[in-house]
């Protein structure tokens, strides 16, 4: 069985989160006390997030790649950003990596088409909504890929660094998220939603929505134990 690196703290819990559906996966395939070795690497949240709203990409990219060696060192045999931010800059931190990146965005298109989806909302940070690394992907396998409106994008990145990321959930928040979705579903005719954020899961369950999930926590730490236990 290969190492599972993880670079986590973008933010905190939905790191706990990788590690607790991990073991979770595990148990439910049988595997007894088989359990994966994962190495984690939490970094300055704080720190990381200055230079990222600084739009210091060059230190942003540094940094990441910088703990994904760590990790290199400590023993991976591959790793994961935990984290749908930082997807962002993936090409350039996978270039500079001496180990293979496990992406969430491929990841999760490969679960839409599994689901044979057709049209799917994405709701995350402005970075991962105005950003290409999911549209890419979903073009790669013929998925239409649908974003809020702008307003509603400020008010979602917003939420998510102000509240949700802090471990701040917010009652009449779920409901405003809630609200956008539902919106999507009926203007944009979508099959399901993306929560393109690793926090969202904790905070939007598919009874909330009425509507498809698309976990994107829970289907990159599947991938990640599918790549751990491939031979």
């Amino acid at each position: 069985m290969k190492n599972i690196g993880i670079l986590g703290g973008m933010a905190p819990d939905s790191t706990v989160e990788y590690y607790r559906i991990l073991i979770s996966l595990t148990k439910k395939r049988g595997w007894g006390k088989k359990y994966p070795e994962i190495i984690i690497f939490s970094l300055n949240f704080k720190k990381f997030y200055e230079h990222l709203s600084a739009r210091n990409n060059p230190k942003v990219i540094s940094i990441l790649s910088k703990r994904i060696d760590a990790l290199e060192r400590a023993g991976a045999d591959f790793a994961l950003l935990a984290s749908n931010t930082p997807h962002i800059f993936f090409d350039e931190i996978d270039k500079n990596s001496q180990i293979p990146l496990l992406s969430i965005a491929s990841a999760t298109a490969e679960e839409a088409k599994r689901r044979d989806y057709k049209k799917v909302g994405l709701i995350g940070t402005n970075y991962t909504m105005n950003g290409n690394f999911y549209e890419k992907e979903f073009e790669k396998k013929s998925i239409s890929l649908k974003t809020p409106n702008e307003n509603e994008k400020k008010y979602v990145h917003n939420k998510i660094f102000k509240e949700i990321a802090e471990g701040k959930f917010i009652e009449e928040t779920r409901k405003k998220l809630v609200q956008i979705v539902k919106r999507m579903k009926k203007k944009e005719e979508i099959d399901a939603v993306v929560l393109g954020c690793t926090e969202l899961p904790l905070f939007l369950k598919k009874e909330n929505l009425n509507l498809p999930i698309l976990n994107t926590t829970k289907i990159h730490a599947s991938a990640a134990l599918n790549r751990a236990t491939k031979t």
